[in-house]
């Protein structure tokens, strides 16, 4: 029963346009925010360079550049998660699904596993954009693109992990908060303002930063192992989590949303 619940939760998927629409607009963004500040920091790398100043290290540029898939594009995969399960709501398609599989822990279940796979699906598609736009930039200023480095490659699978995760998140979000509306209005406010807030606000205190490493970002970028532009600046108060804590807590949020969301709206009456 559970394997053709998945196989219908991935037909739901594939037949509507959402997630490919995301999925390009996912593209584009990262290859702008990739290419972009590659083009940027090799810019001012190469022009600190001729002036007689110490440039950058690359060895961090590099890794930022390819980890952006998972410190920008995050929201993309929980767009996705949240409204596989909200568009069923607002569609009133949980009844026929329901009668068709009235086991609903199997349902959730199912649709948990398809969101993975299709959360991989960005995650590839994420870092195809992140490196190629990076090590472009960073070929075009004669920089090192490290990728002959196994850690660089290391970092580009666990930035699809994290991709992956991130999509659970959104399905156990949808289950939490079935309104559409709502959904995608926390998931928006959260991941553009709340938490960047956050982050950059730890930073100026030790105490902060401590915490400020268990922000679901923050836990994101420690999985990917990459610096970014919020961890960079963290050093100062606390070292970032090892990356499995980064994944187990990205997977610890995913499984207790889906379990508040199961008994909180998933075993409601649905008309």
């Amino acid at each position: 029963m559970f394997v053709p619940a998945v196989r219908a939760e991935i037909s739901k998927l594939t037949t509507t346009r959402t997630w490919w629409i995301l999925a390009i607009i996912l593209v584009v963004y990262i290859v702008l925010i990739s290419g972009g500040l590659g083009a940027l920091f090799g810019f001012f790398t190469t022009q600190g360079g001729e002036a007689g100043q110490e440039a950058p290290p690359t060895e961090f540029l590099a890794p930022m550049l390819y980890g952006s898939v998972s410190t920008f594009g995050y929201v993309f995969p929980v767009l996705l998660g949240a409204l596989a399960i909200t568009s069923e709501y607002r569609h009133q398609m949980l009844t026929p699904t329901f009668l068709a599989t009235p086991k609903r822990g199997i349902v959730l279940g199912a649709k948990c596993v398809a969101l993975l796979i299709f959360g991989a699906i960005y995650g590839v598609l994420g870092v195809i954009a992140s490196v190629g736009a990076g090590a472009g930039a960073l070929s075009l200023f004669g920089l090192d693109t490290q990728l002959d480095n196994s850690d660089t490659w290391a970092l580009i699978g666990r930035g699809v992990l994290a991709l992956a995760l991130w999509a659970l998140i959104g399905v156990g979000l949808g289950a939490l908060i079935p309104n559409q509306v709502a959904a995608i209005v926390v998931i928006l406010a959260f991941t553009q303002f709340v938490e960047p807030t956050l982050r950059a606000v730890v930073l100026f205190a030790d105490w902060a930063a401590s915490l400020g490493r268990f922000l679901p970002g923050a836990a994101s970028d420690a999985l990917v192992g990459a610096p970014s532009l919020f961890s960079a600046g963290m050093a100062v108060g606390a070292d970032p989590l090892e990356w499995w804590q980064g994944g187990l807590l990205l997977g610890g949020l995913a499984l207790v949303l889906a379990v508040l969301g199961y008994f909180v709206s998933w075993k409601r009456d649905v008309t």
